[in-house]
């Protein structure tokens, strides 16, 4: 599969959010209406750097709140090691749990680590059609979307769309 670019229509990716005891199967783009989202998906627990920048859009959570922007997260780890990373940085947006790296590459032309089977960080900003904003892709352990390109971008989005209406 090509990497995903802007102007790109994002594909239909049911995934497994935690929710309370249980789990449910969240739909992106469909599950962020006419808004803008996120969608990170992470190389695991294990990772530091995942950990800092799930950590930084938990921070930035009501900045992205006020402009609209849902994030979603997802990773190949189970649910019991998602649940616990969820509890322990005190995430308030959905993580995802056992994705099939090998599909969602297929899909979304994410790296997939050739060492173990997991999935290398990337991240979309999907407008609300649907459609990708930007997308970053990360061969390693480095290079990642950042919530504060995230705001700056809708914002810049919006000021044009207004312009133009």
């Amino acid at each position: 599969m090509p990497l995903l670019g802007a102007g790109d229509a994002f594909p239909r990716l049911p995934i497994s959010v935690i929710e309370g005891d249980g789990d449910r199967v969240l739909t992106v783009p469909d599950a962020f209406g006419d808004g803008f989202g996120v969608v990170l998906f992470y190389r695991g627990a294990w990772c530091p750097y995942c950990l800092q920048q799930l950590r930084s859009f938990e921070r930035a959570r009501r900045q992205l709140d006020e402009l609209g922007i849902a994030v979603v997260a997802l990773s190949s780890e189970d649910r019991s090691t998602t649940a616990a990373l969820t509890s322990d940085l005190g995430l308030t947006f959905p993580l995802g749990h056992s994705a099939d790296p090998v599909a969602l590459a297929a899909q979304t032309g994410a790296f997939v680590s050739t060492d173990e089977t997991f999935l290398q960080s990337t991240g979309f900003v999907i407008d609300p059609h649907g459609r990708v904003a930007v997308s970053v892709y990360s061969s390693g352990s480095i290079g990642r979307l950042v919530p504060q390109d995230v705001v700056g971008l809708v914002r810049r989005l919006r000021e044009r769309s207004e312009a133009a209406s």
